[in-house]
């Protein structure tokens, strides 16, 4: 199984139906914190697979969902449970911050 899943405008709508919660980072080749917090957001993929989805979203080549969503800075990391946007969390974090930012939706 792929912990973290490349996600582009076309596949965004189907990725984000889920039973468990998804999280999406808005990310760009060029962005230094979106480097840093990469494979943070890998072991996340890999650590949390059974109760959390997750997929990358790179804005420069996927710019229709990047606006649609209003992602004006990256790193940006949307979660979403049925369907809907329900966190947005902005800029690079540590792992143990992350996790607590998003803990409570992985019940």
């Amino acid at each position: 199984m792929v912990a973290v899943q490349e996600v582009t405008d076309q596949n965004f709508s189907s990725f984000i139906l889920s039973d468990t919660p998804v999280l999406i980072d808005f990310w760009a080749a060029w962005c230094g914190p979106c480097r840093l917090l990469s494979p943070i957001v890998d072991e996340l993929g890999l650590d949390l697979g059974e109760k959390l989805k997750v997929g990358k979203l790179n804005v420069d080549e996927n710019p229709q969902t990047s606006r649609q969503f209003g992602i004006m800075s990256i790193p940006t990391l949307l979660v979403f449970k049925q369907g809907k946007s329900v966190r947005q969390i902005v800029g690079y974090m540590p792992k143990d911050q992350l996790l607590a930012r998003i803990a409570d939706l992985l019940n």
